[in-house]
């Protein structure tokens, strides 16, 4: 049962919000029968009209910490590899090198590769992937990258494709998440 006190704190704090439909004062203050026990009802409506606080407080989630320091399981660097040689070869196999298309199939290519490597379902590891395409006429390319990360725990993987007319380099950089 509710004290009458918790009882007027919720009444106040429902008229103040103006969501208060039906509850009344009969409602509010029971009364005892003989042979019968104290009910206690009381109706309320939602707000119409809920205010901006309301809505964040509603949608912030607060998680706890896991004091977590290094993963579970380890960035699968062989099957990353796999993926990487299996995508390339799919999309570039039969491909001539023309600037607009190889514009379009970085973007294309590497969100295939982000979306085949989240399949893995690696927990707590953030993703960066690269694709790199270019010209093969003989001439010589030198792509580096640098990197501040844990070497315990961050990790990347790459595979280069060649076929008649073009070269591509795709990089999948994971970093863990502590």
């Amino acid at each position: 049962m509710m004290s009458d006190i918790a009882r007027d704190r919720v009444v106040r704090s429902l008229k103040k919000r103006e969501s208060l439909s039906s509850l009344s004062i009969h409602e509010s203050q029971q009364k005892e029968l003989p042979g019968r026990t104290k009910v206690s009802v009381c109706t309320v409506s939602h707000m119409d009209e809920p205010n901006q606080r309301d809505d964040a407080s509603r949608l912030t989630v607060q998680m706890e910490n896991t004091y977590q320091l290094g993963p579970t399981k380890h960035f699968p660097v062989v099957a990353v590899n796999h993926i990487l040689k299996g995508v390339l070869t799919d999309y570039l196999q039969e491909k001539e090198y023309e600037p607009e298309l190889s514009r379009q199939m970085t973007k294309t290519i590497a969100e295939v590769i982000k979306t085949q490597v989240k399949d893995l379902m690696i927990p707590r590891y953030k993703l960066i992937v690269t694709i790199h395409i270019g010209q093969l006429n003989g001439q010589s390319v030198h792509i580096g990258s640098r990197c501040l990360w844990d070497p315990k725990n961050d990790t990347c993987s790459s595979y280069v494709f060649r076929n008649s007319s073009l070269f591509a380099l795709a990089t999948v950089y994971a970093v863990y998440f502590e």
